[in-house]
């Protein structure tokens, strides 16, 4: 035991050692709440992010990709890196490297005469980050179903959708209709200037988006629509 904590606090494992202390730190103030997870930790290099001036987001749509990357974020595609928060790529990091370097500490560095220890040190050191590397990618890659980002529909964005008519009556002051996407309906407000011939069940047509009021127009199906 004596033998393994003195492997584990000299260099190189040392260097790991210590970083591998620091995550651990990190992952207990997640633990207990005192660090955001989800939103201090992250790399967004999985999609591109929603349009925030929209007047509101009712649904997700699908990935976006990795365009105009650059720096940090542009490292960990070009290594396999990405599609999962930057908290876990650094803990994979870590303990990747961690264990590499105390293996070598314990099995290696002690067949080395001590003139080239810290020499082959700063080797071992260097492989084992190349090695975490390559490891890390392989293990991140199973993960990264976890950590998909979604990209929000805007409301406008449901403006020439066909949606199904879910109240009796639809007028200026009242109505409700489903639009469906990906097989789940969404439930929005809906008017339509008076008299009209919508009904309950009536498909129609979405022509407009009221973001004052927050509600869309809708008409009937013209005879044409396919």
């Amino acid at each position: 035991m004596s033998s393994l904590f003195a492997a584990l606090t000299s260099f190189p494992a040392v260097v790991y050692t210590v970083l591998l202390g620091v995550v651990l730190v990190y992952w207990l103030l997640a633990i207990i709440g005192l660090v955001d997870f989800e939103a201090g930790a992250d790399v967004d290099i999985g999609a591109d992010a929603a349009d925030a001036g929209d007047a509101g987001d009712v649904g997700d749509a699908g990935d976006g990709g990795p365009e105009g990357l650059s720096g940090l974020a542009a490292w960990l595609v070009a290594f396999g890196l990405n599609g999962v928060p930057f908290s876990i790529v650094v803990s994979l990091l870590a303990l990747v490297g961690w264990f590499l370097t105390g293996m070598a500490s314990l099995t290696l560095l002690p067949l080395v005469p001590d003139a080239l220890r810290w020499a082959v040190g700063a080797g071992v050191l260097l492989a084992a980050a190349a090695l975490s590397i390559v490891i890390a990618a392989q293990l991140v890659r199973p993960m990264r179903g976890l950590f998909v980002t979604h990209r929000a529909i805007s409301n406008a964005a449901l403006v020439g959708q066909v949606c199904k008519v879910l109240t009796g009556v639809v007028d200026e002051r009242q109505g409700r209709a489903e639009v469906a996407q990906r097989g789940a309906g969404i439930n929005i407000r809906v008017w339509a200037p008076a008299p009209n011939s919508l009904r309950r069940g009536d498909a129609a047509l979405i022509t407009e988006y009221d973001p004052a009021r927050q509600r869309y127009r809708i008409d009937a199906l013209p005879p044409d629509h396919a």
